[in-house]
């Protein structure tokens, strides 16, 4: 099977034009927690390097809050997101997601996680975008009863029902990024990580993520969005967590 990039993304959110499902998101029954994202004293450094890229960085977010991550390039945000969606060890410090760590219960821990990496598409030249979604789902665990209605919620959702039989090869690159975008909702995951997500989307795509996020958070969902430019976050962040030199600092 010919992939059009290196590496998938992980499995582990106004009104909008053009309708998608009003229906509120059902997130995974997970277990109560008075957070849905806490980091505590993460620290990260790499080889050879005196400071380290994160220095004890600490916040929490809870249900229905929209978390804004920002710093200049290379402050380290990408890094954090790696590290909150299990796929990079920090050296010191833990995360926990709805209660449970990436190490503690791994599968449930990556079922409540949706992530969008930055600068990797992800996708498989050959599938169709509906074929994508499932397959995202079915490897989120999502059962085979539920996994064509969260699929046709997604495609509705996001805009993607005139391309749901399309192979990714075949598609524009901010038609790939819909696509990519509603991977990362597509199993109803509590928390839901978004580096750079306005990439090579025009004004109606942007429209709809926000749309999106929106409804996962009336759903007592979270969502940490990653951007050094607050541009098209929106005017509904709770809080805006910033990065420098390592260390966080924190509005709202």
């Amino acid at each position: 099977m010919q992939r059009s990039s290196q590496l998938a993304p992980a499995v582990h959110g106004r009104s909008v034009r053009g309708g998608f499902a009003r229906r509120p998101q059902r997130a995974a029954a997970l277990p109560p927690s008075a957070h849905v994202l806490a980091v505590q004293s993460v620290t990260k450094r790499w080889p050879r390097q005196t400071r380290a890229v994160l220095d004890e960085i600490s916040f929490e977010l809870r249900p229905a809050e929209l978390g804004w991550l920002t710093g200049v390039n290379g402050a380290g945000k990408t890094t954090l997101l790696r590290i909150i969606a299990g796929l990079l060890t920090p050296d010191a410090g833990r995360v926990d997601v709805c209660g449970l760590g990436p190490n503690s219960g791994r599968r449930e821990y990556q079922r409540a996680i949706g992530l969008l990496s930055a600068g990797s598409s992800g996708l498989y030249a050959r599938l169709t975008v509906r074929q994508h979604l499932d397959y995202w789902a079915r490897l989120a665990l999502v059962t085979p009863s539920a996994r064509r209605e969260r699929v046709d919620e997604c495609i509705e959702r996001f805009t993607l029902s005139q391309l749901a039989g399309r192979r990714t090869d075949r598609m524009s690159m901010g038609q790939r990024q819909r696509l990519r975008i509603a991977m990362a909702f597509v199993h109803r995951p509590r928390m839901v990580l978004l580096d750079e997500p306005t990439t090579s989307l025009d004004d109606d795509g942007c429209t709809v993520l926000l749309g999106a996020i929106d409804e996962h958070r009336r759903a007592g969902g979270a969502v940490l969005w990653c951007s050094p430019a607050r541009e098209h976050v929106g005017t509904s962040v709770d809080r805006t967590f910033r990065l420098a030199d390592g260390e966080l600092s924190a509005d709202g």
